[in-house]
Order: C-alpha cells, then structure tokens, then sequence
C-alpha cells in the first residue's frame, strides 16, 4: 500500500485494501479477476461488511466456494484487459 501509485495493478481479496488502493488511480482486481472500481468500491465495503456482522451473528457461517477453472479463466481474461489498459494510460 505505501508503495503504490497511480496506473499500477494490485491483485487482493482484501477489499478494505482495495478500498485504499482504488482512489490512488490503482488498478485493482479480486482474485476471480473481479475489478474494484471508483463506482464498485462502496459496495463491495457495504457487502463485506455485512457478511462479516452476519458471520458474527451466526446467521451465515464463513465457507468461500473453491477456485474453479472458471474463475481462473475470469481472472487471466480480466488481468490481461487490466494490463492492457494500464499500458494504454502509459502511453497517453
């Protein structure tokens, strides 16, 4: 985090980090190649945070689905479109 800057690619599942890394002009992705965005990034805080405060009520227990073929597709499609882009922002 303290070294990041405008233009570079973060690949993290933490979305407060996310949530620090979006307004610097980071390019961030989730590890299913789902991208945080200036006009994503409040409601995937919104999302975490309720699922944390329902874990901690015990009305849903903290299983994540496993890494598919599908979601490792997902992620190399969006890694090279994000690679893309921030080649293209270099070069403007």
């Amino acid at each position: 985090m303290d070294n990041a800057a405008h233009n570079d690619i973060a690949i993290t599942a933490d979305v407060p980090l996310a949530a620090r890394l979006v307004p610097l002009g980071v390019h961030v992705l989730g590890p299913t190649g789902r991208p945080f965005t200036p006009e994503s990034i409040g409601m995937a805080v919104a999302m975490r945070d309720l699922k944390q405060h329902l874990r901690e009520t015990g009305e849903i227990r903290g299983f994540n689905p496993g890494f598919s073929a599908r979601d490792r597709s997902a992620f190399l499609s969006a890694l090279d479109q994000t690679v893309r882009r921030a080649i293209k922002a270099t070069e403007a």
